[in-house]
């Protein structure tokens, strides 16, 4: 049996080329490279699982003059390259061998790279232990730290260092991955898969390939179905939300009730649900303009959709709904019940579009349905 290797490893970039969603970053450090102007310590921080120890790989491989692992000798550029993962060596005696290492100059090549990942686990002695080789560093040494929590680095680290901040990866450019990835191993997916994927990940294309190799696996097969996808992420289907919608506008408050019910015999969570109404009930208002069109992170099939069901709303209705399932949320954890909490909500949403019909304002629809009352 083959050993099998996570896309995650597999597939991680080699050179600053095939870096995803980083551009501001990578185009930086090329244009430093070449100009001469790269500066001896770098702090790249950002989200997990956006590519800043891979970025400082890359960096670290380019500085010496190996543009890939396989180019050039790569043991000379190992050589070359410390890695330090401060999570677990956070104490002044790791940063004191690290500083006593500094003193020696490189024996091939021209520069000795430290990635030091997780710097804000550094003790605070160890962050003063590392200031004055941080602010006087030899010519040959270059230090690039890495974190995802840059407000935990002691300022006088951070005034000693040229920042670079990495953004979330957008769910285009996720996609865009992971069909490239796709393609490469053989494997047929549906594109609505793929941005259910992306937004799972938040950002994260480290979290995304990890996603996507549990997928492949659970289909047990080289095509990955919009199905397997929600079923294995444990994700309420979009068709859940829109029939809901069109319960609210039929007025159909058994409908919506039983939807419910329906939900939470599944397993899902009451509060993620009612979450889910208010993002749905955002994307459709968001549609109702072809400005706003592009606020909307889904596949063509699903914007379709919304954009059919935006042209039954008014704006007034799913303005007030969005009000309604606001204040429903805030006061959901507080709810003794909380099923019927999220059912009032429900029952309120099912009369709304009776009451935007009338000529005045809610007043005289709460008092006359019981469904309305506050």
């Amino acid at each position: 049996m083959e050993s099998f290797v996570v896309s995650a490893r597999k597939y991680r970039p080699l050179g600053f080329d095939e870096v995803v969603g980083q551009g501001h970053i990578t185009t930086t450090l090329k244009n430093a490279i070449n100009n001469n102007q790269l500066a001896q310590a770098l702090l790249f921080c950002g989200p997990r699982g956006v590519g800043k120890t891979t970025c400082a790989r890359i960096l670290s491989r380019m500085i010496n003059g190996f543009e890939a692992l396989n180019g050039g000798d790569a043991n000379t550029s190992n050589f070359n390259i410390y890695e330090l993962d401060a999570a677990s060596n956070n104490s002044v005696e790791d940063i004191r061998n690290l500083i006593d290492q500094v003193r020696y100059p490189p024996q091939e090549g021209k520069y000795k790279v430290y990635i030091i990942d997780e710097v804000h686990m550094l003790s605070n002695q160890a962050f003063n232990a590392f200031l004055k080789t941080l602010e006087e560093p030899p010519s040959y040494a270059i230090f690039i730290l890495a974190t995802t929590e840059k407000h935990k680095v002691i300022p006088t680290i951070l005034s000693r260092c040229q920042i670079y901040d990495f953004n979330r990866i957008e769910i285009v450019d996720i996609v865009l991955q992971l069909k490239k990835i796709a393609g490469e191993e053989g494997i047929t997916v549906d594109e609505d898969a793929l941005h259910l994927i992306a937004q799972k990940a938040d950002g994260a294309l480290r979290d995304a390939l990890s996603i996507f190799d549990l997928i492949v696996t659970f289909s047990s097969g080289n095509n990955i179905t919009y199905e397997d996808t929600i079923r294995n992420l444990h994700i309420l289907d979009y068709d859940y939300y829109f029939k809901l919608g069109d319960f609210f506008l039929d007025e159909n408050l058994p409908g919506s009730l039983l939807l419910f019910d329906e939900i939470l015999k599944k397993g899902f969570d009451g509060h993620n649900f009612l979450i889910g109404i208010a993002e749905h009930v955002r994307n459709v208002l968001v549609c109702q303009d072809a400005a706003t069109i592009a606020l909307l992170e889904v596949s063509e099939n699903i914007k379709n959709k919304y954009k059919e069901q935006a042209k039954r709303f008014s704006t007034s209705f799913l303005l007030s709904a969005l009000n309604m399932l606001n204040q429903c949320d805030l006061g959901y954890k507080q709810s003794k019940n909380q099923r019927l909490h999220v059912e009032l909500c429900l029952m309120k949403l099912s009369q709304l579009n009776r009451a935007v019909k009338l000529p005045g304002s809610m007043d005289s629809v709460e008092k006359k349905s019981p469904y309305l009352t506050k």
